[in-house]
């Protein structure tokens, strides 16, 4: 049992490491101190959903029907390339400081919101959750549940670090050219990673 945690620990944690809109969504959350509690608990349950659908056996969608990951990703695309942009234009029009205290300029509904969107509307998360996750889980036979667990738990650990940890850059983030930068890095992402899913063949 201990083997099949580990194995789907080890898996989720190298999928997860990778920069994508939610992360970065998450740290910068995590740095001004807006609501990290709910979008870490929303991250976490949309990973237990996700994970738990692809152990169940859901990864067949990629294969029965391809016109949804098609939808996927170009609806993806499109939210991502929006999302850069605004990033990029908060980047060049705003020269505030943050603050320690963070005076929320973003509603706890809007936090969610966006979470939830950056989440499903990725579609590269399905195919690491519902397909590779999945169709892994599925070599471990009545252990499959506990490679599940793993996989959860790597990511829950993932976005509470993410999220708690990156309250500890604040200090740097008090320099408004600091902040300029994360907003330069956080649009560039986006954007490289719409091009990517819409140059996918």
């Amino acid at each position: 049992m201990l083997t099949a945690f580990s194995a789907g620990f080890a898996l989720s944690i190298s999928l997860i490491l990778a920069i994508g809109a939610q992360n970065a969504f998450v740290l910068r959350q995590g740095i001004r101190g807006l609501h990290v509690g709910p979008v870490v608990a929303v991250c976490c349950a949309s990973e237990a959903v996700l994970i738990f659908a692809g152990v169940a056996g859901f990864g067949f969608v990629a294969e029965r029907a391809p016109w949804a990951l098609d939808a996927m990703r170009w609806g993806g695309a499109a939210f991502l390339l929006v999302y850069g942009l605004r990033s990029l234009w908060a980047a060049l029009n705003s020269d505030d400081a943050l603050k320690a205290e963070g005076a929320a300029e973003q509603s706890l509904r809007a936090a969610l919101a966006t979470t939830l969107i950056l989440t499903f509307a990725n579609p590269h998360v399905y195919l690491d959750t519902l397909g590779l996750i999945g169709a892994v889980s599925a070599t471990f036979e009545a252990a499959r549940w506990v490679f599940g667990a793993g996989a959860l738990a790597a990511s829950c650990v993932f976005f509470i670090i993410l999220g708690y940890g990156a309250r500890a850059m604040a200090p740097v983030f008090a320099r408004p050219k600091a902040w300029m930068w994360l907003d330069v890095i956080v649009g560039l992402t986006m954007i490289a990673l719409a091009l990517k899913l819409a140059l996918v063949p």
